[in-house]
């Protein structure tokens, strides 16, 4: 495959902040395979963006042509104003925070941070009082003598963000800067890293897989699927009204319920409940109801009582799990059919029922938080995430 040819950046259009990307009918090829399809995107300056989505739904590869290290095979990108189509990444106001930080390790912690300015031939003095801010920065000061095997994964990652962020790039491109390390490590640096963005005021554009890090810093969050953006929106937007199945399976956990259109749309028979929904009806014979697990109410069953016509299942209680702060019950449903399909709840530690594995129970929610969605939608939702079955 042939790279395109390096052009000259042209002029910024001067109505245009620092940091402004811009990208406009976006698309990329490898062979027959569409990577990234026709998408058009606008991150505002000073914003912290991420790209989230399964692997192979386009991500990382929008983000490697923003940086310049692919090419499109059609649309223009621009940053800060600037067409910057088929100009390398050396002349492009952004800068890249790979997973794989790539420090030099026969190199000081102050010698990699130097290392960019020095190959720019910025003046000594100069690098040493951008080096010794950069370090400030991070926190990692006390650091700048050693070399990076002796570093921690954490204070690693701090180095590779104080090499980025030493040239004062208009824009901070971070391709899942931190997968590499622990759960406890990686949300210690979410929070760093979205107190750092907002400190300094630089357009972060973040690719991850992972909805809790997307959720916990973004600004906005756009969710790829087949190479296009399926709903951008805020962290609240995108978990409490998703734009289609595929974004509420994808971010957070939903118990789904497929069967026939019912009350004039308002409604989802399936073979275990009549999910009944406050929000706009549907407008096909078949659909998806979709609630959260947090919005489920379980309680020790009554014999002999009734239950509501709509939003309320008997079962069995066949999981049973500590998560600290909530707990999280596993049912399985009591249909009509021979069907079998389970159902979350998940109750918060101090209000949670004393049930135990074998109980029935009954599970209940309110229309308010139910979700309709086509049948078709999730049918076709790449990486769609089944309802959990016994």
């Amino acid at each position: 495959m042939t790279s395109a040819p390096e052009t000259t950046i042209d002029s910024p259009d001067l109505d245009v902040d620092r940091g402004d990307v811009t990208l406009t009918g976006v698309t990329k090829r490898y062979g027959d395979q569409v990577a990234v399809d026709d998408l058009s995107l606008r991150i505002r300056p000073g914003e912290f963006l991420s790209l989230l989505g399964p692997s192979g739904c386009g991500k990382t590869t929008t983000l490697r042509m923003i940086a310049g290290f692919e090419h499109p095979d059609a649309g223009s990108i621009r940053i800060s104003g600037t067409d910057v189509l088929g100009a390398p990444p050396f002349k492009r106001d952004v800068n890249t925070v790979f997973q794989a930080y790539a420090l030099f390790p026969h190199m000081t912690v102050a010698e990699n941070i130097a290392y960019g300015l020095q190959q720019r031939r910025t003046p000594k003095a100069e690098v040493r009082e951008r080096v010794s801010s950069a370090l400030d920065l991070v926190q990692m000061r006390r650091f700048a003598d050693r070399k990076p095997t002796q570093l921690s994964g954490g204070q690693q990652q701090r180095i590779a963000l104080a090499r980025a962020l030493v040239n004062r790039p208009s824009v901070l491109l971070l391709d899942e800067p931190l997968g590499a390390l622990d759960r406890q490590l990686r949300e210690e640096m979410q929070l760093e890293l979205k107190l750092l963005q907002a400190r300094l005021g630089i357009t972060f554009v973040f690719v991850t897989h992972d909805q809790g890090e997307a959720l916990s810093m973004s600004d906005r969050i756009a969710i790829m699927r087949a190479g296009r953006i399926e709903q951008l929106a805020d962290p609240h937007t995108v978990y409490a009204r998703p734009a289609s199945a595929y974004v509420a399976a994808f971010v957070g956990q939903q118990n789904f319920f497929r069967g026939e259109s019912a009350h004039g749309g308002t409604a989802v028979a399936s073979p275990h409940v009549l999910a009944r929904s406050a929000g706009d009806p549907l407008r096909s014979a078949r659909g998806e109801a979709a609630v959260r697990p947090e919005n489920v109410r379980i309680d020790a069953d009554a014999p002999g009582s009734d239950l509501p016509e709509a939003n309320a299942v008997r079962g069995e209680l066949i999981g049973l799990s500590h998560l600290g702060e909530t707990m999280q019950y596993l049912v399985r449903l009591h249909g009509g059919t021979d069907q079998e399909q389970s159902l979350i709840s998940r109750r918060p530690t101090p209000e949670a029922p004393d049930l135990r594995v074998g109980d029935a129970v009954v599970c209940s929610w309110s229309p308010a938080h139910v979700l309709l969605f086509p049948a078709d939608d999730a049918a076709e939702a790449g990486g769609y995430i089944a309802p959990p079955t016994a």
